[in-house]
């Protein structure tokens, strides 16, 4: 008897770039609903401010999706040899400039809303929720 442990047999289908294509642009739609859902909640619940916020904080997560879309289909292109769709620097420099306009932003709205920041974080956390449950949902089969 010896002490290495079996090997585990791969059971989980390969997933090709479509198929995480597939998965962000569902995360996307599904940051949009949920956004909407929690304007109108923080709305109804804590003013026109805290609903701006938590829609800053959806958009901040739909961008961020659409960023790490665009750098996965990039690295992709470039793992496997082909021509990017677009220039690798462009790409990166786009990215960078997304974070120092989300800094802008957040800024801009904890300074100049009254909103609660909660709402904030609850729009920015929308990016989790959304790719958890797609995440989920791709395991599930």
């Amino acid at each position: 008897m010896t002490d290495e442990p079996d090997p585990v047999p791969n059971t989980t289908p390969e997933m090709t770039d479509a198929d995480l294509q597939g998965v962000l642009r569902r995360a996307l739609r599904l940051v949009i609903v949920l956004t909407l859902l929690l304007v109108i909640a923080f709305t109804a619940t804590m003013g026109w401010q805290s609903g701006l916020l938590a829609l800053v904080g959806g958009a901040i997560s739909w961008t961020g999706i659409r960023e790490w879309s665009s750098l996965s289909t990039l690295v992709f292109a470039r793992m496997d040899t082909q021509r990017p769709p677009r220039p690798m620097g462009r790409t990166l420099v786009m990215f960078f400039l997304r974070l120092g306009l989300v800094a802008a932003v957040l800024y801009v709205s904890l300074r100049c809303l009254n909103g609660t920041v909660y709402a904030l974080i609850a729009g920015i956390g929308l990016a989790v929720v959304a790719l958890s449950f797609e995440s989920l949902r791709l395991l599930r089969g």
